[in-house]
């Protein structure tokens, strides 16, 4: 069995279908037990207190916010080096999951952040750069909704793609290109000195898989969606012509 023959939409929407239900459930399952997990049966932090216990939410986000993004880089590479219409599709349908999770992780990066460092937003390297990124996003779902023709709209937001992906490398490796900078390293790491210590990064690792599972259910549920609204609108097109 090939990967290509996913390329077909009709064979895309019945693999996705079945699929989907068991995505759903190991998602609601894997982040319910992350978080409870990580909430209610870690410890405070010696120097963080119980504000530490925002990573359960900030670094899954994170990671999948920038992790949509090299998604679309690659579905815009498949489609401006294959031509499938799937894969344009699904890079329209990861948009708007990966601009809600780089939110999510703005938002709680600052609740985080003001009663460390003392402030809400700081111009920090990588702060910097993940904004930028979520502004590339906006730019991105923007670009599809003003061009008309669907050919168009995937040939230039494969090229803005192509571009973002600049900014969603600098936000996650910021921190080792510029040494200067309020925002910790990564948290977790192969350094056992650098890395979270067991009892935080195990539901950790926990709500990372429930998070990477949300994404994929909910790109596979987006993508059939557009697959269907194209049918729809290729149905339309056709009556009017033949009336």
């Amino acid at each position: 069995m090939s990967l290509w023959e996913y390329a077909n939409p009709k064979k895309f929407l019945t693999t996705s279908e079945r699929v989907l239900p068991v995505l759903w459930i190991a998602a609601a399952a894997s982040i319910v037990v992350g978080l409870i997990w990580g909430f209610f049966f870690t410890p405070d932090d010696y120097r963080q207190g119980s504000t530490v216990k925002i990573i359960f939410i900030h670094v899954p986000a994170a990671l999948m916010a920038i992790n949509a993004w090299f998604m679309m880089l690659v579905a815009s590479l498949i489609w401006i080096i294959r031509r499938h219409h799937v894969s344009a599709l699904a890079a329209k349908a990861a948009a708007p999951v990966g601009v809600v999770m780089t939110l999510i992780a703005l938002i709680t990066g600052a609740l985080w952040g003001q009663p460390m460092w003392g402030t809400w937003w700081a111009w920090d390297p990588r702060l910097t750069s993940f904004l930028v990124l979520f502004l590339f996003y906006l730019g991105y779902i923007a670009l599809w909704e003003a061009i008309d023709d669907p050919d168009t709209a995937a040939d230039l937001t494969s090229i803005l793609c192509l571009v973002g992906s600049v900014f969603a490398v600098l936000s996650r490796y910021a921190v080792l290109f510029w040494n200067q900078g309020l925002h910790q390293g990564a948290s977790l790491s192969l350094d056992k000195e650098e890395n979270v210590a067991d009892v935080f990064s195990n539901p950790l690792y926990v709500c990372m898989i429930g998070f990477a599972l949300l994404f994929l259910a909910l790109v596979l549920y987006r993508t059939g969606t557009e697959i269907r609204a194209r049918r729809i609108k290729a149905l339309i097109a056709r009556e009017r012509l033949e009336s």
